[in-house]
C-alpha cells in the first residue's frame, strides 16, 4: 500500500516504530470509552505484531495517520472486513479510525475518512462502505455523517462480541454510503 495524502495528514502503512502508538490507542480509557476492554502491553504488542506481519488484501492495510507538519503519528485508520454475519453480509467493508485523545476535535478523523472513501471508491472500485459504532458514540456518528454516510436503522444490531455485562456497549448502529452516492457527493467542496 502506498501512502495517501490529505491537506494535513499522511496515511501510511503501519511500521515497527508505531508499536507505542498502538499500545496507547489500545489502553487509553478515553479512547476506549466505547470498547469493552483495554489491552495490556503484552496483548497490544502481540496484536500489533500479528497485524504488522500479515499481508492484507490490497487496500486493507492498517494505516497510521501522521501529521504532515511534523511527522507525528496521531492515530490509526483503514478499511476492514468486519465478519459479522448474519448481521452484515460477508462482503461488507467497514471504514474505521482511532485517534489519540490529545488530537481529538481537530477534524482529523473526517479528513482521513474522506481520503479512505476516495481510495475505496475511486481506486479499489468498491460498491459500498459501512460504518459501525456503539449507538451512544456521538463523535463517531458525527464523523460518519460528515463524510457523507447515512444511517441504516434496519441493520442496527446487538454486537455478539460485546459481553452481556456491558449492555451499554451492545447496541451498534450501521451507517452506509454507496459508490453512486459518493460520486453524487463529489460536487460538495468539502468532500473533494
Amino acid at each position: 500500500m502506498t501512502s495517501i495524502e490529505t491537506p494535513r495528514l499522511i496515511l501510511r502503512p503501519c511500521r515497527e516504530e508505531d508499536r507505542d502508538l498502538f499500545f496507547e490507542l489500545s489502553s487509553d480509557p478515553d479512547v476506549l470509552e466505547f470498547f469493552p476492554f483495554r489491552r495490556s502491553r503484552d496483548d497490544a504488542d502481540a496484536i500489533f505484531t500479528m497485524i504488522r506481519d500479515i499481508t492484507p488484501d490490497p487496500g486493507f492495510d492498517l494505516l497510521v495517520m501522521t501529521l504532515k507538519q511534523n511527522g507525528e503519528a496521531i492515530g490509526l485508520c483503514g478499511l476492514s472486513k468486519p465478519q459479522l454475519e448474519p448481521y452484515l453480509p460477508a462482503e461488507t467493508v467497514e471504514i474505521g479510525w482511532r485517534i489519540a485523545a490529545r488530537h481529538w476535535s481537530k477534524g482529523y478523523a473526517t479528513e482521513a475518512g474522506i481520503a479512505l472513501l476516495h481510495d475505496a471508491f475511486d481506486v479499489l472500485k468498491l460498491d459500498e462502505m459501512v460504518g459501525i459504532a456503539v449507538e451512544s458514540n456521538l463523535a463517531a456518528l458525527a464523523v460518519m455523517r460528515n463524510i457523507g454516510m447515512k444511517p441504516d436503522p434496519a441493520c442496527d444490531f446487538n454486537h455478539p462480541q460485546i459481553p452481556d455485562t456491558q449492555p451499554h456497549l451492545k447496541r451498534h448502529v450501521v451507517y452506509r454510503l454507496s459508490a453512486a452516492e459518493w460520486r453524487a457527493l463529489q460536487t460538495h467542496p468539502a468532500l473533494r
